[in-house]
């Protein structure tokens, strides 16, 4: 049998304001990056925040991905805050 399992990651204050950095979840047939950040931010308190004001940036498997992107068992997706600096 397969696994049948996401890996999640947070970066930069995702991390610390989630308290967590790392998380492993069921992968759900059809599921979109999209669908997962809803499905976090759902859980309410700081979760809230992946679908607040602040952008948030998504990766699936280290390249960079938009929200519309399909998500499948084994992948690693990763939410980080834009990147800023000068």
């Amino acid at each position: 049998m397969t696994d049948q399992t996401l890996t999640v990651r947070f970066f930069a204050r995702l991390r610390e304001e989630l308290g967590t950095e790392q998380l492993t979840l069921p992968a759900d047939t059809d599921q979109t990056a999209g669908d997962l950040l809803a499905t976090l931010a759902s859980r309410g308190g700081p979760w809230a925040q992946l679908q607040g004001s602040q952008p948030v940036m998504i990766a699936i498997n280290q390249a960079m991905a938009k929200p519309g992107a399909p998500v499948k068992a084994g992948d690693e997706v990763a939410f980080f805050p834009p990147v800023t600096g000068g």
